[in-house]
C-alpha cells in the first residue's frame, strides 16, 4: 500500500520504474560519469579512473549511527554504510585510510541489499549511504533485490556535492533525503585542501538539481524522523578557508533562505595537516562564532548549529 511515506523506491518498483534505472545505472558504469572528472571508463570490464573504484562496491562498515542530524539518527540510529575510496584527495581526511586506501571489503550489490535490510532489522530510521558518489550505480542495481528482501525504510544520499547531474538524475525519485555538503566558494581552495577539480560549479549545479527534486521542505513522520528533503551540510574550516558567508548567502539566495543547513565544528587536524600553520588546530570559538554569525546575517531559517560549548572542545 503507497502512502505519503512510502520511500520513492518502493514507488518505483511498484511501477516498473526501477528497473528501468537499473539498466541506466550499468550503462553509467560501462562509460563512468557519475562524478564530474567523467573519467569515462568502463568499471564493468575492470577499468578504473580516478576514485580506484571497480564494479563491485566497496564497504568499510555498516552498522547503526547515531550522531547525525536529529531527524536522521532519531532515536533509534540511521543505518549507515560507509563506502572505500572517494572522489577526492582532501589533505585532512579524517577517514584517510577508508577513501585513500581503500580499505574495506568487497561485496556483490546482493550482498550490499542484504546489509541494507540487515540494518532495517536493527531498528534503524533509514539506510545512509556514506560517499556514495563512486557506487551510486551499484546502489541502484542493489535495490531490487533489497526491496524483495523486504527493505521498506527510507534511502539517505550522504555525499560531498561532488555528484555529476547524470547521477542525480538516476537517483531522482530513488532517494527520500539527501545530505549534501557544500565544502567550498573557491575552486582554487577546493583544489589545493581537497583536490577537486571544478568543485563550486559541480556542487552548486548538484544543489540546485537536489533542490529541483526535493524543495525546501523536511518532510518529517509523527517521531519527528525525516521521510523527505534535503540538508546541506558545511563544515566550517580553519582560516576561513571554506568561506562559510559565501556559502551560506548563496545558498539562501540562489536555492531557498528556508533550506535546512547544518553547520558542523567537527574539523579536527589529520592525515597530511598534523603540521600546517592553518590546517594544524581546530577551529577557534570566535571562527565558528564568525560562521553563526554568518549563517544569520545570510538569511538562513531553518538548521542546526552546535552549542558554543561543543565548539570549544
Amino acid at each position: 500500500m503507497v502512502s505519503m511515506h512510502t520511500p520513492g523506491y518502493l514507488r518505483l518498483h511498484e511501477t516498473g520504474e526501477l528497473a528501468d534505472r537499473v539498466r541506466r545505472a550499468e550503462e553509467l558504469l560501462a562509460h563512468c560519469v557519475l562524478c564530474p572528472r567523467r573519467c569515462g571508463v568502463n568499471r564493468l570490464a575492470g577499468e578504473v579512473g580516478f576514485c580506484r573504484a571497480g564494479a563491485d562496491p566497496v564497504v568499510a562498515s555498516w552498522n547503526v549511527h547515531p550522531w547525525e542530524e536529529p531527524p536522521i539518527s532519531g532515536t533509534r540510529g540511521s543505518g549507515t554504510v560507509f563506502f572505500s575510496y572517494c572522489t577526492a584527495r582532501c589533505r585532512f581526511c579524517q577517514n584517510y585510510p577508508i577513501s585513500q586506501l581503500g580499505v574495506g571489503n568487497r561485496v556483490s550489490v546482493e550482498r550490499l541489499a542484504e546489509m541494507m535490510v540487515e540494518l532495517q532489522a536493527k531498528g534503524c530510521h533509514n539506510i545512509n549511504f556514506v560517499t556514495p558518489t563512486h557506487f551510486a550505480a551499484q546502489i541502484v542495481m542493489a535495490l531490487p533485490h533489497a526491496v524483495e528482501l523486504g527493505l521498506r525504510i527510507p534511502l539517505v544520499y550522504n555525499t560531498s556535492g561532488y555528484d555529476s547531474l547524470e547521477t542525480l538524475r538516476l537517483l531522482d525519485g530513488i532517494v527520500d533525503i539527501y545530505l549534501p555538503d557544500a565544502k567550498y566558494a573557491d575552486d582554487d581552495v577546493a583544489r589545493q585542501l581537497s583536490g577537486f577539480v571544478g568543485y563550486v560549479e559541480a556542487d552548486r549545479a548538484a544543489l540546485k538539481e537536489i533542490y529541483r527534486q526535493m524543495g525546501d521542505e523536511l518532510v518529517l513522520d509523527e517521531e519527528g524522523i525525516a521521510r523527505r528533503g534535503m540538508i546541506i551540510r558545511h563544515l566550517v574550516l580553519p582560516g576561513g578557508l571554506a568561506q562559510s558567508a559565501e556559502v551560506f548567502r548563496w545558498i539562501a539566495r540562489e536555492l531557498s533562505p528556508n533550506v535546512h543547513v547544518s553547520v558542523m565544528n567537527q574539523y579536527f587536524p589529520a592525515y597530511r595537516v598534523l603540521d600546517d600553520p592553518v590546517l594544524g588546530r581546530k577551529v577557534s570559538p570566535d571562527e565558528y562564532l564568525e560562521a553563526i554569525d554568518a549563517f544569520e546575517q545570510a538569511g538562513l531559517q531553518n538548521g542546526w548549529l552546535q552549542e558554543q560549548d561543543d565548539a570549544c572542545e
